[in-house]
């Protein structure tokens, strides 16, 4: 069934749980079992589409070079799988807008915050030479470029191409990390 609803994103829909039991030939109530809702549907999808991205481990104390490993990572499969991850978002926003609206009601939501801890580890190294604030906002910052949300940005607004767009992320990185080495006044390393 995952394989099902991941083909199924994959095409750009963001279909429900009784659409995923209909493509894979399987009975409703059994489709349930394994996803009581769209949104834990969707989680795992998400989940199997970031594979290797939740596995990764920092491999250098250097804090430019860890974030550029996860960039490199992360952009080629958020590329790979952009179909599934765009229609994460756009669940995300419906679920927004609903519960703004206040007609979410009951309904389950897509959870979200994978990268919050992946760019921690990525920006440890600063994290006893930056001041809190910077490390903090660094962090943030280095969120709004780590993301499908990139993506949408680059790709649908600029018309960039992929590469084009790992190449700007990943220089809008680099520069966001040498901003709070600099005002800390040390290097990216962490010896």
């Amino acid at each position: 069934m995952l394989e099902t609803a991941i083909e199924l994103m994959q095409s750009g829909e963001n279909p429900s749980v009784s659409d995923v039991a209909e493509a894979a030939g399987v009975s409703r109530a059994t489709s349930y079992r394994y996803f009581p809702s769209q949104a834990a549907l969707v989680d795992a999808v998400v989940d199997a589409a970031l594979g290797p991205i939740l596995d990764w481990q920092p491999k250098t104390v250097q804090a430019d070079e860890l974030v550029a490993d996860l960039m490199r990572l992360s952009l080629r499969r958020i590329g790979e799988f952009e179909a599934t991850f765009r229609a994460a978002l756009r669940l995300s926003l419906d679920h927004w807008a609903k519960s703004k609206a206040g007609t979410l009601g009951a309904e389950a939501v897509i959870s979200r915050g994978h990268r919050v801890s992946l760019l921690q580890q990525a920006v440890a190294p600063l994290r006893h030479k930056a001041a809190e604030q910077d490390l903090d906002r660094l962090t943030k910052g280095l969120s709004l470029v780590f993301g499908i949300e990139a993506f949408v940005v680059l790709k649908d607004i600029w018309g960039m191409k992929q590469e084009d767009v790992e190449e700007i992320i990943n220089w809008v990185a680099q520069v966001l990390i040498s901003a709070v080495a600099d005002k800390a006044g040390t290097t990216l390393t962490s010896a």
